[in-house]
């Protein structure tokens, strides 16, 4: 969203603080958003006093002084059922330079304060009306640029991440109860024999679905930054010219010339609702010449780092980083089946975009929740699954150690929510929202 300044810890929370929420520039309308125990009244003041009903459109003038600013639609929304939880007024004015700073000036001289970076966000983290997750669904989506992007992150925004994490939260709860029965009551006649066994159910479960959604986490952050697909193949196998024909346009120059391409030549496209970016990379061969051994390193470092590969031959044999589920294509005169193209006159490779198409919603255009969309949330995983794998080992050996185990994993997942104490994590996330969100 272009900004980075940070947002200031919460002892400025009982400000009452404004922004504009539209884009800047001109626009036949624009909104600047109110928010705090000041917002109400403020508005009141700016359009003559009169009292705002909640949740109704009203066309007030608003003035300053004894200057009439612009006639806008004013909208009032009482505190807690708010997108901040506070009182929140939104002006939705004439979208000028000259009414926008108007506006901004009167609200400054009025005594409030200009919200910084993700302010409002934070605001309604801190005040329950989301988690830190939804948080971050809510800006990717703001950022999303493909169908793909767009749903999963109305499925963060929606809470199913939250959902995933409060399943383990509930089994470790569940597990942190038995183990403590054991510590309170071991004297206890009724209390049986190694009651912290009837943990290792909950234990088991949540290590099993916390690991299944670390193994889908690449997926996860795939949607959100982009589909990686390396070409790879020999020299002269018709890499570049493959290229051209997917994304339709000459973005890699081709020559009859083996090596032509000696670095990453990459392109961007939209496949299947998703963010791809197409690589063509240097042939694949042992050299003598540094510049291309160079750029045969860089082009296997790709094929490694890719999503997907598409080998590309001409009939040879090459040793490359391929796994189950990549493309093998043949480049040939007179193509006769799916895996053969003629890359040169275009023909088949209609064929290879739908296989892509194909590929691509299946391992991840798929139905199921948001999961682990970011490094913060694996990390934040990570170090749950980490925790609990501990009790595991300690359970029947020491009731005490597990218990500490237990509670780091739990923190590991408050943390994942937004819900210990992470000011720098705060500081870093905020900062990348605009200033009216």
């Amino acid at each position: 969203m272009g900004a980075t300044m940070a947002v200031t810890p919460s002892n400025a929370a009982t400000q009452t603080i404004f922004a504009l929420s539209t884009a800047p520039g001109r626009a036949g309308v624009a909104v600047i958003r109110l928010s705090g125990p000041e917002a109400e009244p403020i508005a009141q003041t700016l359009s003559g006093g009169r009292k705002l009903p909640p949740r109704r459109a009203v066309l007030r003038k608003l003035s300053h002084g004894n200057e009439v600013i612009d006639e806008a639609l004013v909208l009032y929304f009482p505190a807690p059922n708010s997108f901040t939880g506070e009182d929140v007024v939104e002006l939705q004015c004439h979208g000028s330079h000259a009414v926008i700073e108007s506006l901004s000036e009167a609200l400054l001289a009025l005594g409030l304060r200009q919200a910084q970076a993700g302010e409002f966000t934070r605001r309604a983290v801190e005040n329950g009306r989301m988690d830190l997750t939804e948080a971050e669904g809510l800006m990717d989506l703001i950022d999303a640029q493909t169908t793909g992007q767009r749903r999963q992150a109305l499925r963060q925004m929606d809470g199913h991440l939250r959902e995933t994490y409060e399943t383990w939260r509930e089994g470790l709860l569940d597990a942190l109860a038995q183990v403590e029965g054991e510590i309170d009551f071991a004297d206890e006649a009724d209390v049986p024999d190694a009651l912290s066994h009837a943990a290792w159910p909950h234990l088991t479960r949540v290590v099993a679905d916390i690991e299944a959604a670390l193994h889908r986490a690449d997926r996860g952050r795939a949607v959100r930054t982009g589909i990686d697909i390396a070409i790879i193949g020999a020299p002269n196998a018709g890499k570049s010219t493959l290229l051209n024909q997917l994304v339709g346009r000459d973005v890699a120059i081709t020559s009859p010339q083996a090596g032509t391409t000696r670095d990453i030549v990459e392109a961007h496209m939209v496949i299947a609702g998703m963010p791809v970016t197409l690589s063509d990379t240097a042939g694949l061969r042992d050299t003598k010449d540094s510049i291309e051994a160079e750029g045969v390193r860089r082009a296997l470092a790709r094929a490694e780092d890719a999503h997907l590969r598409i080998l590309l031959q001409r009939g040879e044999r090459i040793e490359a980083p391929m796994e189950d589920g990549d493309l093998v294509i043949l480049n040939v005169e007179n193509p006769k089946n799916n895996n053969e193209i003629n890359a040169l006159e275009g023909y088949g490779v209609d064929d290879i975009l739908s296989r892509l198409e194909a590929i691509v919603r299946d391992r991840f255009t798929g139905g199921e929740p948001a999961g682990l969309t970011r490094a913060r949330h694996a990390d934040c995983a990570r170090r749950a699954l980490t925790a609990t794998q501990s009790a595991q080992t300690h359970l029947g050996i020491a009731p005490e150690l597990v218990s500490e185990d237990i509670r780091t994993a739990l923190r590991a997942i408050d943390e994942l929510a937004g819900r210990a104490d992470i000011e720098e994590v705060f500081d870093r996330i905020f900062s990348q929202f605009c200033v009216g969100k």
